[in-house]
């Protein structure tokens, strides 16, 4: 399949990176990127064709990658009418916020709409990837759109549209929930009189390894939690004073504002 991506930066470049990784030709691949420092990086150090020109970069394309700021979206698409409309590509929308219906009106009539929401460990090949496709795009479609982003993690489809305003949630923002976290926990462990550096390091070094454990897990986070928290012991302590805080109604509070606010950005962007 000849694929074709609109924007070259840190999503578009680790998708791309991804599937040459997983076997995809670089002649197979071409960038339509503005900004001149990133299309000679692009060419350098991937060997794919990247050019200023979107119309060069879509021609003959069967899949292309939106993977522009979202209010670039409309006057990317826009320009391309005449090429999507002639060569009825499958158009995989990684710009957040932007909905199906509307990237079909910029797209053009029958043009199949996937909608991805990837999170930032994508750049490291451990993402996982949100998808969301109107009832008419075909099981053929969604395979391709699939087979693209796995190249940088898992996916988990999703049945609605509303459903992916709660993966950004969950998934698309989670990263920063964990970082200040961590962060908060180094900071902590600072204050009662550990090293800074050390701190920062075991605060690093935990949240990689209990992701490792929960991935290589069924899944049961209830159960992991309570494998490592003995009875009277420190974890109890401390998990203890977090439910006297409220966690779980900070958790749940935080992740509805972001979902109002993926909904708001949505109708932003839509208009």
């Amino acid at each position: 399949m000849q694929l074709a991506f609109l924007g070259g930066g840190n999503m578009g470049r680790a998708l791309i990176g991804g599937l040459l990784r997983r076997g995809t030709r670089p002649e197979q691949i071409s960038v339509g990127e503005s900004v001149e420092a990133a299309r000679s990086s692009l060419a350098r150090d991937l060997g794919i064709t990247a050019t200023a020109d979107n119309v060069a970069a879509v021609d003959n394309a069967e899949l292309i990658v939106l993977a522009v700021k979202p209010q670039d979206a409309a006057a990317v698409l826009g320009s391309l009418q005449p090429q999507l409309t002639r060569n009825r590509p499958i158009v995989l929308s990684v710009a957040a916020g932007i909905r199906a219906s509307t990237l079909e009106s910029w797209c053009g009539p029958g043009i199949p709409v996937v909608r991805a929401m990837p999170n930032r460990p994508a750049l490291v090949g451990a993402g996982v990837t949100g998808l969301y496709a109107p009832p008419h795009v075909s099981a053929t479609h969604r395979a391709a759109a699939e087979r693209v982003m796995l190249a940088v993690g898992e996916v988990v489809w999703v049945p609605t549209e509303d459903a992916i305003d709660v993966v950004t949630a969950l998934s698309g923002s989670g990263p920063a929930y964990f970082f200040l976290l961590a962060e908060l926990m180094a900071q902590a462990a600072t204050d009662l009189g550990l090293d800074t550096q050390a701190a920062r390091r075991l605060a690093v070094a935990t949240l990689h390894g209990a992701g490792l454990l929960a991935n290589a897990s069924d899944g049961d986070l209830a159960r992991l939690r309570a494998e490592v928290t003995s009875k009277g012991g420190t974890t109890e302590a401390a998990l203890r004073t977090m439910d006297a805080a409220d966690m779980r109604g900070i958790i749940s509070r935080a992740l509805d504002a972001a979902t109002r606010r993926s909904r708001e950005l949505a109708e932003e962007f839509g208009s």
